[in-house]
């Protein structure tokens, strides 16, 4: 008899197919195209969200009481909290009620970006958010595929090291550090030329730390 998937699964396609959405989402240039099929565990997680000066529309649909100054920024940076239940005060019925003006955190949030990068979602109140996590599964047809995984990988484990980080670069979650993760694994993986392929490298930590500055400076804010 055939093998079938279990149910509990949620296939998430080549990996390196998903790694160049999510750069490009984290660029700016598109929303995350997660298939949700109307699970809202990350707004159910006691999740803040950060919300930018620009981002005027998504303001103008927030009651102000909702927002507070976010620690350590600017003025009109805010915060958007969650009620006691742990839940995002815009979800109603299950539902993103500003959806079309919801703000860029929101849009670019991907919570396969953590099996991705192997790191986990600790706390009771990101219980919901931790289980889904746990069910995408990402293919892995090719070389470049496996090695972009190990990349990313590394950079996760190689950015826990406080020392690495340069100042005015911060990772106060484990969704922060996925993020740089993600944006940085590129310093993790040497292309041959010769044989066209690819392979994981440790980098020297200086390496990192200018691809986390040029980060730094050259991209919208992220979650």
């Amino acid at each position: 008899m055939e093998a079938t998937e279990a149910p509990s699964t949620l296939p998430t396609g080549a990996f390196s197919v998903w790694l160049r959405g999510m750069q490009n989402a984290l660029r700016g240039e598109r929303a995350s195209d997660v298939p949700c099929e109307g699970c809202s565990a990350c707004c159910s997680s006691s999740q803040f969200v950060h919300i930018d000066p620009d981002e005027t529309e998504a303001l103008a649909h927030i009651p102000s009481e909702l927002l507070f100054a976010a620690p350590g920024t600017p003025i009109g940076y805010f915060l958007l909290g969650y009620d006691e239940r742990g839940r995002c005060p815009m979800l109603t019925d299950g539902r993103c009620s500003i959806y079309k003006h919801r703000p860029r955190t929101c849009r670019t949030y991907d919570c396969r970006v953590f099996p991705a990068t192997g790191l986990k979602i600790e706390g009771h109140d990101k219980a919901l958010n931790a289980e889904q996590t746990r069910r995408w599964r990402f293919d892995y047809p090719g070389e470049l595929d496996r090695n972009e995984r190990d990349a990313v990988r590394a950079a996760a484990e190689f950015l826990q090291h406080e020392e690495v980080l340069p100042e005015g670069t911060s990772a106060t979650s484990a969704t922060q550090l996925a993020v740089l993760a993600v944006e940085v694994h590129d310093a993790f993986l040497r292309y041959d030329a010769g044989s066209r392929s690819t392979r994981v490298v440790t980098p020297d930590i200086q390496v990192v730390r200018v691809a986390l500055t040029r980060r730094t400076r050259s991209s919208p804010r992220r979650p």
